[in-house]
């Protein structure tokens, strides 16, 4: 290992997106490893990738999965395979560019050059900075954001987003076995650990846009784990607290 950043990237069907992102990422002046870990695509992502790893043997690595199991535990298989790598920062980010890979650098420099443990890439922190969203779905996540913030006391504008630089001692910390939710909620549970946890967490402005190609993995099943779950998860911390 020549680098202390690796990126996690989840995909399901994502070979319009997946070849563009990964060269975008090895674009950067700061040196990132990438790990794909992909739900057995039947559109051939992990088959793409593998050609990949052919130019980037030493950068770009692929862990594939039988079936499509839920964005959270596809990022807990790769937080488990970073630890046991050794790197120091660990990123999530899409495949499907609504992330833009030049903010890794940004995320990156808030943890090691700035003191944070946790550098949120944030649609609310300044605004709401989110392109080609219809007004309902702004609404609707603005709206959890609220919400959530509500329920579980965190000052974080964008609990749900996904673009994020965690310190590894912040994954160490978090009992990863424990973490209930697979869907979207996945992340907001990832942040509620590291804040009960004292973790200090920053939000770094970001422009959010929505993905031009592939097809959205949302649905009304993560939604209602998000709304409900949140409540739960708020109970779960006051109740079994050595549970986080």
């Amino acid at each position: 290992m020549r680098t202390d950043g690796l990126v996690i990237i989840p995909t399901y069907n994502e070979i319009e997106n997946i070849e563009a992102i990964i060269r975008e990422v090895f674009l950067l002046k700061k040196d990132f490893h990438v790990l794909i870990v992909d739900d057995g695509s039947p559109d051939g992502t992990g088959d793409r990738v593998k050609t990949l790893q052919q130019e980037f043997p030493e950068r770009l690595f692929l862990e594939e999965r039988t079936e499509k199991s839920g964005l959270g535990t596809a990022y807990i298989h790769g937080f488990k395979w970073a630890l046991r790598k050794g790197y120091p920062y660990i990123f999530e980010m899409d495949a499907d560019f609504s992330h833009n890979p030049r903010d890794l650098v940004r995320l990156f420099n808030a943890c090691a050059l700035h003191g944070a443990d946790v550098a949120i890439g944030s649609r609310y922190v300044k605004g709401v900075n989110v392109v080609n969203w219809p007004m309902k779905r702004i609404l609707l996540s603005y709206g959890a954001s609220f919400y959530v913030k509500f329920i579980t006391g965190m000052r974080i504008h964008d609990p749900t987003a996904g673009f994020i630089c965690y310190k590894s001692e912040v994954i160490e910390r978090i009992n990863l076995d424990n973490i209930r939710f697979v869907g979207y909620a996945f992340q907001i549970e990832m942040k509620f650990r590291a804040f009960l946890k004292k973790f200090r967490i920053v939000e770094v402005p970001i422009i959010f846009k929505d993905r031009e190609k592939g097809n959205s993995k949302m649905s009304g099943k993560i939604i209602n784990e998000a709304v409900f779950g949140v409540l739960t998860m708020k109970f779960r911390s006051i109740f079994h607290r050595e549970g986080f």
